[in-house]
């Protein structure tokens, strides 16, 4: 009876055991990662070698090179820059020449209704200030008049 209860409470023991030991899958794919992984440091520091030593051979080149490199690629860069600004500003120039287009011939694009708006309003001020400006002179001729 001891050895049955003994039997039976290390049975649940032994199952939970073998429940909670990996799977043949789970260690095949942790294998497998970690060959994948090892192999790509591996990688990783042969290329950091072969670029240290590349730059430890190439840097007397550079040195000496120095004096035509420096300007030549000061040179390439604004080059690049230059013609990067000259074809951006043609591209926003055909694009406001477009739209102007498309809203002269009263095809309405996007923000007309802004421009529109816009327009009014500085018709409005100008209209107010032609009237006071108009009406300015006649004040000044009037003053100057009477204290004379």
């Amino acid at each position: 009876m001891a050895d049955q209860q003994q039997h039976q409470q290390q049975q649940p023991i032994m199952k939970n055991l073998h429940e909670s030991s990996p799977s043949t899958r789970q260690i095949v794919r942790f294998l497998t990662a970690a060959t994948i992984g090892l192999s790509l440091l591996v990688l990783s520091g042969l290329t950091l070698t072969g670029t240290v030593i590349g730059l430890v051979l190439a840097t007397p080149l550079m040195v000496l090179f120095s004096p035509v490199l420096v300007p030549a690629v000061i040179t390439l860069g604004l080059l690049t820059m230059g013609f990067l600004f000259s074809g951006g500003c043609g591209v926003a120039a055909a694009t406001a020449l477009t739209w102007i287009y498309k809203y002269v011939t009263g095809k309405h694009p996007v923000g007309a209704d802004k421009v529109d708006y816009a327009r009014m309003r500085i018709a409005e001020k100008a209209k107010e200030l032609g009237h006071y400006a108009h009406s300015q002179p006649q004040q000044t001729h009037q003053t100057t008049t009477t204290t004379h």
